[in-house]
């Protein structure tokens, strides 16, 4: 992977454009790795690109026939790479957006759906193609595409495999906007000059209230929520932001 950090982001780009930017073991412990020191006091996003014509199309298949494992070992092999990627991402105090500049299938388009932010160009196609090598969703697939796309949809994606194209992927919730393809960079730039006008430690901590409280009844999600808010007025983000207000400026978030 190409992993570098530039104005405030980190740009954490697949650079296997012959292979479609296809995961492999390593591919995954590099990612895990570099979602692994995202601080909020230094870095305001992290973007998820693929260079050619792929965003990831998903697993390598070539690997896959080279494994001769256990389930023991399967299982230990996939929760120490594919899942580490989906923890971090998903519990990250920086928001990480994916900048889908082609097909996502496969592990990609659990990556994407993983994502706090998703653009598309127009282009891109994306499938849950697991089934079509006899495997089910990973990377966090089966946890964050019905809480996306809803329980049948996620289970037509899943049992399928079929794809569906860049403007059907916003209908569902896949992204949250698809642009042309030239213009996508733009979008996403946009989107990380307003996330650096915010406070990111406070986005870290409505992010981790929002997944805490995903299947917790309202009693407990409200607990969690007075828990986490607790932890906001604590920050300088949230004093910044009062003393602004009462100044009629703009706050400065760092």
């Amino acid at each position: 992977m190409d992993i570098h950090d530039e104005d405030n982001v980190r740009y954490l780009t697949f650079d296997r454009p012959e292979a479609r930017n296809a995961f492999t073991a390593d591919v995954a412990r590099d990612l895990a790795d570099a979602l692994a020191d995202l601080d909020p006091s230094e870095l305001d996003a992290a973007v998820l690109a693929g260079e050619g014509e792929a965003f990831s199309a998903g697993g390598d298949v070539e690997a896959m026939a080279a494994r001769d494992e256990t389930p023991a070992e399967a299982y230990d092999r996939v929760r120490a790479t594919l899942g580490r990627v989906a923890e971090r991402v998903l519990t990250s105090p920086v928001p990480i957006v994916a900048k889908v500049d082609g097909d996502a299938v496969g592990a990609g388009l659990s990556l994407v759906a993983a994502a706090d932010f998703a653009y598309a160009g127009e282009s891109a196609r994306f499938g849950a193609a697991f089934v079509n090598v006899g495997l089910v969703p990973d990377m966090g697939g089966t946890v964050t595409l019905p809480q996306l796309v809803g329980l049948r949809e996620a289970k037509e994606l899943a049992f399928t495999g079929r794809l569906v194209d860049a403007a059907a992927a916003e209908r569902l919730g896949l992204v949250n906007e698809t642009v042309p393809d030239d213009d996508l960079d733009g979008r996403v730039d946009d989107v990380l000059e307003t996330l650096a006008s915010r406070p990111t430690e406070t986005i870290g901590l409505a992010k981790r209230a929002i997944h805490d409280n995903l299947g917790r009844s309202w009693r407990d999600g409200l607990d969690r929520e007075a828990h986490v808010q607790s932890l906001a007025y604590g920050t300088d983000a949230h004093r910044e932001g009062v003393e602004a207000f009462l100044e009629g400026r703009p706050p400065a978030f760092e």
